[in-house]
């Protein structure tokens, strides 16, 4: 028991517990809603409402309903549902992150010079495709074939003198087809991490690049622009950058975590 000494009206030092020394506000049956607990919920709940402010009876009276719900919860096991134990893990993660690592985050601040560098290595690009998809988890048939498939474009239409966009539009899958491929500019964070290195490898607009592995299929990726630093959003790029220190952090903080722990992966079964 939590012990404290306080004196009685008589000037006798007496032992109170600091659940008997809180004000009981209101008792669920037996749990303890005390006024300090409530004058902190009640306070955290006020710049929520913009139109009307609750009146302290309703939000004590949402409280009690809370803490009829969470004990029913507790009656009926759905605490030890799998589901829910799932929701509760996910959601304590979560608090975890924020705990932990919210004041490094705080630290992180993007000059303009920081921004135009990153943006020199991460530049927006517009890109147009020839894309095979592979479903996730295909059988290997299907990936050869798609496979084959991409390798006959490449080697029947593009390098017959056709252009760029007449094959996309005649032989490409997906949304982009139409537009012969064009899929118009895209920042880093948009695109799939290997899409992207291929395009930027191209360098020069008009350049073609050979067939690229995604998570999605097939591509042959034609860089056709890259937007000029003096146009590109700059609030956009400091977001990207202070997202990227943000992953920086956390994937060093984690790798802490992990290289004190033991742990074992069968990739093989991947």
């Amino acid at each position: 028991m939590n012990l404290k000494i306080i004196f009685s009206t008589t000037g006798v030092l007496v032992l109170a517990s600091a659940a008997w020394a809180a004000t009981e506000l209101a008792r669920v049956n037996g749990s303890v809603i005390t006024l300090e607990e409530f004058n902190k919920k009640y306070s955290a709940l006020l710049p929520l409402y913009q139109n009307k402010t609750p009146t302290r009876a309703n939000v004590l009276d949402d409280l009690v309903k809370r803490e009829l719900g969470l004990q029913e919860a507790r009656r009926l096991k759905i605490d030890k549902d799998p589901e829910v134990v799932e929701e509760m893990e996910t959601a304590l993660y979560q608090a975890f992150l924020r705990k932990v690592l919210t004041k490094e985050f705080e630290k992180i601040s993007v000059s303009d010079t920081d921004a135009r560098e990153f943006y020199q290595r991460n530049p927006e690009i517009r890109t147009s495709h020839i894309f095979v998809q592979v479903r996730p988890n295909a059988p290997k048939d299907e990936e050869q074939d798609a496979l084959k498939r991409i390798r006959e474009i490449e080697s029947k239409q593009l390098r017959s003198g056709k252009s760029f966009a007449e094959v996309a539009q005649k032989f490409s899958e997906g949304v982009a087809a139409p537009m012969g491929g064009d899929i118009d500019y895209q920042t880093k964070d948009k695109l799939d991490p290997a899409y992207y290195r291929a395009a930027l490898a191209l360098k020069s607009p008009g350049k073609v690049s050979g067939i690229v592995r995604t998570q999605f299929g097939y591509h042959i990726i034609k860089l056709t622009a890259i937007r000029p630093w003096n146009d590109v959003d700059r609030a956009t790029v400091k977001q990207l950058l202070a997202a990227e220190r943000r992953q920086q952090i956390f994937d060093k903080y984690m790798a802490g975590l992990r290289s004190r722990a033991k742990v074992s992966v069968k990739t093989n079964l991947l």
